[in-house]
């Protein structure tokens, strides 16, 4: 139902009391210009309007996915370069244990070599310091016969 709408008759004689000659309005044009669809039209326009909302909402969904792909990718090359840092401290820390490691096997070598130099008494400490005046002499020293079995030298520990 159409409210705007005016007889025509009251339309007559609003203009024969006002004064005007001639009536300006007729029905063959129309008072709003513009393009207005049919019902098969509005049809069609319903269903762009729900492809347009399936669009925007898709394309808000696809927008949020990229942002979030972003955070990630934020977040991932953070962790990589600590990650990165730990990777090469880790790789200082390993060296200095390797350096150690050698210092610790040179040492236990050399301590082996004492002991064992110690347990086969082979290095005697004097007990007693005695001064003398070198004298040439054609005495001979018998040689002291050997006891102990022959020491097998071992690399390492």
């Amino acid at each position: 139902m159409n409210t705007a709408r005016v007889r025509k008759d009251e339309i007559i004689y609003s203009y024969e009391q006002s004064g005007y000659a001639e009536n300006p309005i007729k029905e063959e044009n129309p008072v709003i210009e513009g393009y207005f669809p049919k019902e098969k039209q509005m049809e069609i326009s319903i269903k762009a309007m729900a492809i347009r909302k399936v669009n925007t909402t898709l394309c808000g969904l696809l927008g949020a996915l990229i942002a979030l792909a972003f955070i990630s990718y934020y977040f991932s090359m953070t962790h990589e370069l600590r990650l990165n840092t730990l990777n090469r401290q880790i790789i200082a820390l390993n060296d200095e244990n390797a350096e150690l490691e050698t210092n610790l096997e040179r040492l236990k070598s050399f301590n082996n070599v004492d002991t064992k130099m110690t347990q086969n008494n082979t290095l005697q400490k004097a007990e007693k310091v005695i001064e003398v005046q070198a004298i040439n002499s054609d005495v001979t020293v018998a040689k002291r016969k050997d006891n102990s079995a022959p020491f097998n030298w071992a690399i390492g520990y």
